[in-house]
This record gives structure tokens, C-alpha cells and sequence, in this order.
């Protein structure tokens, strides 16, 4: 008897459930990143732990979704360099304008500023945090989740829910918020595009901008400063704020003109 498969994976539910798997394989590698930091050190450690955790969650939700859809691909072709250059500015605009000024104005708790401080700025956070995260994370809640919504839900509703899910996967409100702007407009670009080359792009840029940022203003100025201070004044901080609005909004514009264009998912 031919197995009948199912024409898309996952649902909201399912997807609750992936979710559910990342943050269960974090648990359960936790023995593994406090042996490994007393060998290897915290910066190995935490990339070998990170690739466990994330690599396991996107293996078995690949499994499943192979098996009951069929589906084992995905979309690796690359877009145009106008197009790459576009989303690159537009989530380092979005990050200055929008992201940094809301997470920003709430108040971190000491021991959240402590988890900051101690995550490192050396070789091994690089690869973790600019090109570990962004490839697992993406084929997760872009190639599996996101694109299984697409098939299900209105591109809106599936944008929204996926983008609350990479929020609630950060397990704190700081990164919550910041991930869940990221989420809306990396998901909106991987509704025009289908490519997850470029997903994986706009997130490592904006994770390099982050890391950049911190490696050179320092991770302790930037918990204990507010942006005002950081930038040099109020006036500054507005013109900074305000500029780099504008900037995502026309560079935002520019990429829907270039989707219409090309006639990509209108």
C-alpha cells in the first residue's frame, strides 16, 4: 500500500512542537556545554554545544517533514548582488532604527547583563553567532517552518506566527522583541524570494553588526550606557534613529520594486 503523504509540515501546532524540541535538546546538552567548558573553554564549548542543540532539532524536524511530505530540499540559489546589497542594508537600518531603540529603553536584569558579558567576542563566538546560528536557524524557521505556513495559512499569518516562534525560541523579552522584528522581515523576504541563501544572508549581517558593534564599543558599555550615551547625545541619537528609518524605508521600497520587477509573489 502507497503511504499518503501530506501536502505541507508543519502546522501552528507542529511547528509548537519543533519549538518544543530546540528547547528541550538545549536542556538536555547543558552536562555537555559545563563538561566541555572545563576542557575545551567557553567559547568552544558553547559553539560545539550550540551545533548539538540546534543540529539534533533541525535533523528530526528534516526527518519528519521528509516523511510525511516527501520534501528533503531546499532552496539554496542565489539572488542578484542589488538584491543582496538591499536586504543587507535594510537589516542593519531596521537594527539601528527600529530594534536597538526598543530594546534598548527596557530595563536588563544583572544577571541577564552577566550572560551577555560572559558570551565572548573571539574566533568561536564569530562562528556561532555569525554563521553557525544564522545557516540552522533559517532552515529551521524559514525552510521548514515558514515555508510549511506558506502553504497552509495567508502569507500575513504565516509570517506573524513564524516570527513569534524564532521570538519565543530567545526564552527572553530583550531578545524576543529584537528576533521578532528580524523574523518579520527576514520571513517577508523569504516569502518573495523563496531562497533561504538569502534569509541566511540577512541574518548573518545582522548578527555580524551586532557583534561588531559590541566587540568595538565593549559588551559592559554597552549593558551599563543608555543609546543616548552611546551615540554622544540626544541630538545624535535622534539623527542616527530617524536616519536609519528613513534608510529601511526606502531600501524596503527598493526591494518591493525590484520583487514587482521581477513578478516574485506579489
Amino acid at each position: 500500500m502507497i503511504e499518503k503523504k501530506e501536502i505541507s509540515y508543519p502546522n501552528v501546532g507542529q511547528s509548537w512542537g519543533i519549538v518544543g524540541i530546540a528547547i528541550l535538546s538545549m536542556l538536555l546538552f547543558i552536562p555537555v556545554l559545563i563538561i566541555l567548558n572545563n576542557v575545551i573553554g567557553r567559547e568552544i564549548s558553547f559553539l560545539v554545544y550550540y551545533l548539538l542543540a540546534m543540529g539534533v532539532t533541525f535533523g528530526i524536524a528534516h526527518l519528519i517533514r521528509n516523511k510525511r511530505t516527501g520534501i528533503n530540499q531546499y532552496n539554496f540559489s542565489l539572488s542578484s548582488i542589488k538584491i543582496m546589497i538591499l536586504v543587507s542594508i535594510s537589516i542593519i537600518a531596521i537594527q539601528i532604527g527600529i530594534i536597538s531603540p526598543i530594546v534598548n529603553s527596557l530595563p536588563m536584569p544583572e544577571f541577564m547583563k552577566k550572560i551577555f558579558l560572559e558570551s565572548g567576542n573571539g574566533v568561536f563566538s564569530f562562528i556561532a553567532i555569525v554563521i553557525a546560528a544564522p545557516i540552522l536557524e533559517e532552515l529551521i524557521f524559514r525552510g521548514i517552518i515558514l515555508n510549511g505556513f506558506l502553504q497552509r495559512y495567508s502569507p500575513t499569518k504565516s509570517i506573524i506566527i513564524s516570527s513569534v516562534l524564532f521570538g519565543f525560541l530567545h526564552l527572553n523579552p530583550w531578545q524576543f522583541i529584537g528576533a521578532l522584528i528580524f523574523s518579520l522581515f527576514s520571513g517577508w523576504i523569504y516569502y518573495r524570494t523563496r531562497k533561504l541563501t538569502l534569509s541566511i544572508l540577512i541574518h548573518s549581517v545582522n548578527n555580524l553588526f551586532a557583534f561588531t558593534w559590541m566587540h568595538f564599543v565593549g559588551a559592559e558599555k554597552m549593558m551599563n550606557e543608555s543609546l543616548t550615551e552611546l551615540y554622544g547625545g540626544f541630538t545624535n541619537l535622534i539623527l542616527i534613529t530617524f536616519g536609519a528609518i528613513i534608510m529601511s524605508i526606502v531600501a524596503v521600497f527598493l526591494l518591493r520594486k525590484e520583487f514587482n520587477s521581477l513578478k516574485i509573489n506579489k
